[in-house]
């Protein structure tokens, strides 16, 4: 190597936030989870497309609550599972199932063979191995970091999501015209190889734990066990009622709504398009405001960005035109980017960490799995009361039950531990 190319070399290297210089395992973590995340969103409008060519809205919205409903079912179970046998083993298998699921899916574009029930039976399995995967992922990120890092290796991970969300629209736009909806969703079939490769390679660090990790207790026993972790902290229950509140009322009120006022009031897909682009780079920079902000009361903050995450029913409604409503909704990417961040981490820090997938799969379960709910009911209520009126109970909805989380009184009290806060 000349040294130029060293110097080249390490300054990029030196532009890299620490914990990708210096924590190794999370690196490889990171790199795959990139790759996998940008499959995912080409995948999500391929699929979307793909259904439209052979079926309708109605057969779109029954393929995407197949793919949503194994969060309900299978979650909690999953927690156990990752908890008991690892969480990278966990993820592996999930990793490859996705591969599968997404090359049969692309297989049966490609050949003409598809229809919307065998779509359907796809995603449904492909939820249940996503269901499996979130909460291993919330289990592994502490160990693969400084305990320190953990906020900033959320953050991350949450960063390279939100620019999935950006990139991977375009990118699927442009696959689709140039082949097709199936080869977009081959693509993503690889990406989970990659992701798959990757996590072979990791090797976490051991769960520090008095009681150890991967005790063979029952099944029952160990959903018990994490049932007590989240009912006697005072927390995590009310915030997790607040995150169910937001994905039952204020996102399906968003996804469902928010295109139907954009079509009538605000030049429709044009407007829509910006709108969505502005929340994406607000969720971004949010991302990289975590990266740097380290607040000592984690949930006090964490509620009073969901807040400001609630709005986007109200800033949708507002009539202030497409400018205005794309400015406020970048405000809302902010606080939306901000509250997970810092949740993820709080439970990541305060939760004993053998139990971490436990409880983060009551998190799941209970805040994905009603999404389906939410988005069967926003079209109803949209109807029956109006659009902006529909959209400001989802708004008043998520508000209110932020509130409510500041106002308990075990929200307020949680600290920071030292180990968090101190340099890594």
């Amino acid at each position: 190597m000349t040294a130029g190319a060293g110097r080249v070399r390490g300054a990029l290297s030196a532009a890299l936030p620490a914990v990708l210089r210096e924590e190794p395992r999370y690196r490889l973590l990171f790199a795959g989870q990139s790759l996998s995340v940008i499959g995912d969103r080409i995948a999500f409008i391929a699929l979307a497309f793909a259904v439209l060519e052979i079926g309708d809205v109605r057969d779109l919205a029954l393929v995407t609550a197949a793919s949503a409903l194994p969060f309900l079912l299978v979650a909690l179970p999953a927690g156990v599972v990752s908890d008991r046998v690892g969480r990278r083993e966990v993820m592996l298998v999930a990793d490859i199932a996705r591969a599968v699921i997404q090359a049969t899916s692309a297989v049966l574009l490609l050949t003409g063979a598809a229809e919307v029930w065998m779509l359907a039976a796809l995603m449904a399995a492909y939820g249940t191995a996503e269901a499996f995967f979130g909460p291993a992922m919330s289990g592994l990120i502490p160990q693969t970091v400084a305990t320190s890092r953990v906020q900033e290796a959320n953050a991350l991970i949450g960063l390279s999501q939100n620019t999935g969300m950006i990139l991977g629209p375009a990118l699927a736009g442009l696959l689709i015209a140039l082949s097709g909806p199936g080869e977009a969703i081959a693509i993503d079939a690889l990406t989970f190889v990659a992701s798959a490769a990757f996590l072979r390679r990791l090797r976490p660090a051991e769960i520090a734990s008095a009681q150890g990790a991967g005790v063979a207790e029952p099944m029952l026993a160990s959903l018990r066990s994490g049932w007590q972790v989240v009912r006697s902290s005072g927390w995590i229950l009310p915030g997790i009622g607040a995150v169910a509140a937001y994905q039952l009322f204020v996102l399906p009120s968003v996804f469902v709504l928010g295109p139907a006022i954009a079509e009538r009031d605000l030049g429709g897909a044009t407007s829509w398009a910006i709108i969505s682009a502005a929340f994406g780079i607000g969720a971004v920079l949010g991302n990289l405001l975590a990266l740097r902000l380290k607040p000592s009361r984690t949930l006090v903050a964490a509620f009073t960005a969901m807040l400001l995450a609630s709005l986007q029913g109200a800033f949708l409604a507002s009539g202030l035109g497409t400018a205005g409503v794309a400015l406020l909704e970048l405000v809302a990417g902010v606080g939306v980017s901000l509250f997970f961040t810092l949740w993820d981490t709080t439970l990541q820090e305060q939760v004993p960490p053998e139990a971490t997938a436990r409880v983060a799969a009551y998190d799941w379960g209970i805040s994905v799995g009603l999404m389906p709910v939410g988005l069967a009911m926003a079209g109803p209520l949209g109807d029956l009361l109006g659009f902006e009126q529909a959209m400001r109970w989802g708004t008043a909805a998520g508000v209110v039950s932020a509130l409510l989380c500041l106002a308990v009184p075990a929200v307020r009290r949680v600290r920071r531990p030292p180990a968090a806060l101190s340099p890594a």
